[in-house]
């Protein structure tokens, strides 16, 4: 469905509403085709107000990724992230990811293939589509719990594609939650199937980035379950020499923190995007 920002706005003034906030001015669910999975797969893409009111202006593009058991429409839904994509300038791309992908290319279920969709399909499809600003400079990921891991895994396997990428309360390390969230369907049980666990994980392929190569932030709540792998990352990152940012604030895993958490990462996102305030 797509929404008039003039639409709303006349809205408001008709009704005599006081509103503090209008939302982005285009909100629609899109069908992208994924050859490699061979089916189409949804995805929430929200475009800003001035998407609609600069018909020559391109745009960088924020992939939001959902966690396990989510889908494309939550990050609408349940954060106010098409006023951040509004405020920022940027547009905002929310694939669905699977119930539980972990946005693997699996080994061994070839009906899971998010690593490519995501990173490869729903960017050739935005940049043909939209008027994106079609570098790897203006690409961000984002996401949270396992669309944690799913933005760092990306960004650290796609890093001629994204420049930045944002974990909230991310899945970092894979390896001590062996029988949790159906990772074992995608790579075999962690006894049998070792090293596909030691290959995916965030935390040793982030042992191969250079300082520079991606600008990352790392945000988890101090009584988050996955608050242990991301100080182990953090330690790690900055053992290695790679600059990041790095908070803890109170909190759970819930939309409760990664509404704040979203709305704290979002400077961060639009400075390394080049986007305006």
């Amino acid at each position: 469905m797509r929404i008039s920002m003039k639409w709303i706005l006349s809205l408001v003034i008709v009704l005599g509403l006081n509103v503090t906030a209008v939302f982005a001015s285009q909100v629609t669910v899109l069908s992208i085709k994924s050859s490699k999975m061979d089916r189409e797969i949804p995805a929430t893409l929200i475009l800003p107000d001035a998407y609609e009111s600069n018909s020559s202006q391109r745009f960088p593009v924020l992939y939001m990724l959902h966690g396990a058991g989510g889908n494309h429409a939550e990050w609408n839904n349940l954060s106010n992230i098409a006023e951040l994509a509004d405020q920022y300038g940027i547009i905002v791309c929310c694939p669905d990811g699977g119930v539980t992908s972990w946005y693997f290319d699996s080994p061994i279920d070839p009906t899971y293939q998010y690593e490519t969709f995501v990173a490869k399909e729903c960017v050739k499809y935005m940049d043909k589509n939209y008027r994106t600003k079609a570098k790897r400079d203006y690409r961000a990921l984002c996401g949270l719990s396992m669309g944690g891991h799913g933005a760092m895994f990306l960004a650290i396997r796609h890093r001629d594609t994204f420049c930045t990428a944002v974990a909230l309360s991310g899945g970092v390390d894979i390896r001590p939650f062996p029988g949790n969230w159906d990772i074992k369907k995608r790579l075999g049980t962690i006894e049998e199937n070792k090293r596909n666990w030691e290959k995916y994980t965030v935390i040793n392929l982030a042992k191969d980035l250079k300082n520079g190569e991606l600008a990352i932030a790392l945000d988890c709540g101090d009584n988050d379950f996955f608050l242990g792998v991301n100080r182990a990352l953090h330690e790690q990152l900055n053992d290695d020499g790679i600059s990041h940012k790095y908070e803890e604030h109170p909190g759970v895993h819930n939309w409760d923190y990664w509404r704040e958490a979203i709305k704290r990462q979002m400077p961060f996102i639009a400075e390394h995007l080049k986007a305006r305030p």
